[in-house]
């Protein structure tokens, strides 16, 4: 078979259709579930599209959707943080007993806890970076620590803040906005600067990215990741300090394991890959708003509970299958 045969053969053989760019539906898929879910939710139910349902599902949003924007950035530089619910009730906790038995004021009680979140943070970091355990290792073990660190600071017992000033930061409101809502914003709006306006973000992605490519081009993919889960357990700190002043009140088990994998299942949904190297802030937060707004609309509609556990995990199974497979395409 001469050359110009094998030409015309393969200009005759029918060209490949072009399949979907599943990158393209991990990342805006998110858009698409919110919308369809929100118009479903505004067309079955009387009560979803008012303005205190609305306001009242955006501060049911707050804990997990401030846990999903500290996650995000860990996810994105390759990493995995199983510790921040447990760091977000050893938060809670050294804010109320630093208000209620060291006699701190409010806010300088608030800062302590949101700056013990910090810490521990920085623990995950040094763990990963300079200890070279396993992110989920490592993070699990924090999670065990820090429960049983706050177990032995409350001997297992509530710490109740009998006072009225302390929910002012959980329960307060400015024009009909909770002030949760606000803290929420605003950590989102730093997260969001940081990824997408500042040389860290650019190394956050790269590192996620391509570790070893990272390395070669001089980026300390160490620190950034370190980094990332410091800022991780600030958020944990931030979320548990507005737990404590919304209920008034800490315990070493402020339902920990579900808020760390709300705040993980947030982030998944939102289209941010589990091998990092790819996501936004924005998709965290409308992940974090999904999953409550799911949660509204079976409450309101009167679906069993049960549903919509197996629903969760259903559309997290898709969301993880689908980023394997969007990977797998462009390899």
């Amino acid at each position: 078979m001469t050359a110009a045969d094998t030409k015309r053969l393969a200009e005759a053989a029918p060209r490949p259709r072009r399949r979907v760019d599943l990158s393209i539906v991990r990342s805006y898929g998110i858009v698409v579930a919110f919308v369809v879910l929100f118009i479903t939710l505004s067309a079955t139910s009387d009560v979803f599209l008012t303005r205190k349902n609305l306001l009242n599902l955006a501060f049911q949003s707050v804990p997990i959707g401030i846990l999903a924007c500290g996650g995000a950035l860990v996810f994105i530089a390759g990493g995995f943080d199983l510790s921040v619910g447990a760091i977000a009730s050893f938060a809670a906790i050294i804010a109320a007993k630093s208000f209620v038995g060291g006699g701190t004021p409010i806010w300088a009680a608030f800062l302590l806890g949101a700056l013990a979140g910090l810490g521990w943070g920085i623990v995950n970091g040094v763990l990963v970076s300079v200890g070279r355990v396993n992110a989920f290792i490592a993070t699990l073990a924090t999670n065990f620590i820090v429960y049983g660190v706050s177990v032995a600071i409350t001997g297992g017992f509530l710490v109740e803040v009998p006072s009225a000033s302390w929910g002012r930061l959980g329960l307060g409101s400015t024009g009909g906005i909770n002030y949760p809502i606000f803290v929420w914003l605003g950590f989102a709006l730093f997260c969001g600067f940081l990824l997408s306006r500042t040389i860290f973000g650019r190394y956050t992605y790269a590192a996620g990215g391509n570790a070893e490519a990272a390395r070669l081009s001089g980026v300390r993919v160490g620190v950034v990741r370190a980094a990332t889960f410091a800022i991780s357990g600030l958020s944990a700190g931030i979320a548990g300090v507005i737990l404590a002043s919304e209920v008034a009140s800490a315990q070493p088990d402020m339902d920990n394991l579900n808020n760390t994998f709300s705040a993980i299942t947030a982030v998944i949904l939102g289209g941010i890959s589990l091998l990092g190297g790819e996501g936004a802030i924005w998709r965290a937060v409308l992940g974090a708003f999904f999953l409550q707004m799911l949660g509204n609309g079976f409450n309101l509609l009167d679906i069993n509970p049960v549903y919509q556990a197996i629903f969760k995990g259903v559309i997290l199974l898709a969301a993880v299958s689908l980023d394997a497979w969007a990977r797998r395409e462009r390899t």
